[in-house]
């Protein structure tokens, strides 16, 4: 442990003393269901659908994303370590590369299509996504940004007014890659769905009027995820916001289970493995306290939903067993078989380098159809959207290009400054015009 912390302090030392020495956490509302102007905008509408998909392990999964932390600094950490007795902590949990950004767009599609840096990226809307699954067997479904201005926001950041030191300048505490429903178009473009990208006001007003979905993404601001910050910070920040949610039965109730998760690690040069733990009243009680050793990654959130409510698979990363294990109190309920991966046959998910893919340049292939043949944990086909080219697979793809070297990008890659989601900038940074 000793070692491992000298490791941390040495590779993120830096990072720390820059960011987060003059801020200490401040709540940005009296309480996690009290509306605030620290969040611009307050909610003037509420979602109006009532869950009706009954899930075979539980009804109701809420997922909570914190950044950068290698696991043992969250293990050692009080709050951690008390919420780690309260549910099942994930030994062997893995972010699946880095930085942060592809892991998130990796969560809602089973795949991080070679990005590997933060820059401003969209989807194209034929590429399906968990939101295709949920929908297509009736389980409602909403993300809550906190910061994020409004509804549907489309931006590359968003500079709010600083309620942490009052009278300082704006501070930058939404960023869009961490928002990664809003990456792709088949959400963000579509009108209805787009309505779903919702902010932390919104989720006040939602449980308020009892209509908070079923399958729910969170991302806590650039200070309370502990990005910019500590894990004390974030600390702070969950016993304001996530311990006294875990006590209300509008949120969790006895069918309501709770993924506590991180992005990625802090140190690049070990196993990405990071502090998760399952929280909620779904976790049976005989398992409260106990940990689990299996092979996890954030694909794994896409097979054990999908294993939960018997929907079908988007045929990528979560149809691969290996790296896609179903939680596994969920796996006993559902029947589904789990995979035990060798130590020594443990895929390296500390990735720093380029792999190919439609979103990068240096190594750049077109988005190729899914595997169709694949099945998944909910047992179902592969689905996919309209405008899909099923004969573009993955085998037929044409050499990668370095589109870098052909003075261009990505067609998906755009400038920061762009908010329509409309008007493709060809750019090879995101700080270009």
């Amino acid at each position: 442990m000793a070692r491992l912390a000298a490791v941390l302090f040495l590779a993120s030392g830096v990072r720390l003393a820059a960011a987060a020495t003059a801020q200490g956490f401040q709540p940005p509302s009296k309480g996690p269901l009290v509306q605030s102007a620290n969040y611009t905008s307050f909610s003037n509408s509420t979602l109006k659908d009532k869950p009706t998909c009954k899930g075979k392990a539980f009804n109701r999964i809420i997922q909570v994303w914190l950044e950068n932390t290698d696991f043992a600094t969250a293990a050692s950490t009080p709050i951690f370590e008390s919420l780690a007795e309260q549910g099942i902590l994930l030994t062997n949990y893995n972010s699946v590369t880095h930085p942060s950004e592809p892991n998130y767009v990796a969560a809602i599609g089973g795949d991080f299509f070679g990005m590997h840096d933060d820059n401003m990226y969209h989807v194209p809307s034929n590429i399906s996504t968990v939101v295709d699954l949920l929908e297509d067997k009736g389980v409602t479904w909403a993300t809550y940004q906190e910061n994020m201005p409004a509804d549907e926001f489309y931006g590359f950041n968003f500079n709010a007014k600083n309620y942490i030191t009052p009278g300082a300048a704006d501070y930058p505490y939404y960023v869009r890659k961490h928002n990664p429903l809003v990456i792709y178009d088949a959400i963000s473009q579509d009108a209805k769905r787009v309505k779903r990208i919702r902010t932390f006001n919104d989720f006040a007003n939602d449980v308020v009027n009892g209509t908070l979905p079923q399958w729910v993404f969170v991302t806590p601001n650039m200070v309370n995820d502990a990005h910019d910050t500590t894990i004390d910070f974030a600390a702070s920040f969950l016993e304001y916001w996530l311990l006294p949610l875990l006590t209300d039965p509008r949120v969790n109730d006895g069918e309501t289970l709770i993924l506590l998760t991180f992005d990625e690690s802090e140190t690049f040069s070990q196993q990405n493995t990071v502090f998760s733990v399952l929280l909620g009243g779904a976790v049976p009680l005989n398992l409260r306290g106990t940990t689990d050793d299996t092979l996890y990654t954030h694909y794994s959130s896409l097979s054990t939903v999908q294993a939960n409510w018997g929907l079908k698979s988007l045929g990528r990363q979560d149809t691969v067993a290996a790296v896609s294990n179903v939680f596994s109190f969920v796996a006993a309920k559902t029947g589904y078989k789990n995979v035990k991966v060798p130590a020594n046959q443990v895929p390296q998910f500390n990735l720093t380098g380029v792999a190919p893919g439609a979103l990068t340049s240096a190594q750049f292939v077109p988005f190729a159809a899914p595997n169709l043949k694949a099945r998944g944990a909910g047992g179902g086909p592969v689905l996919t959207r309209p405008g899909l080219d099923p004969r573009l697979t993955a085998a037929s793809l044409p050499p990668p290009v370095n589109m870098l070297a052909l003075n261009t990008t990505t067609p998906w890659q755009m400038s920061p400054r762009t908010t329509s989601g409309k008007s493709i900038i060809p750019c090879a940074d995101a700080t270009c015009a």
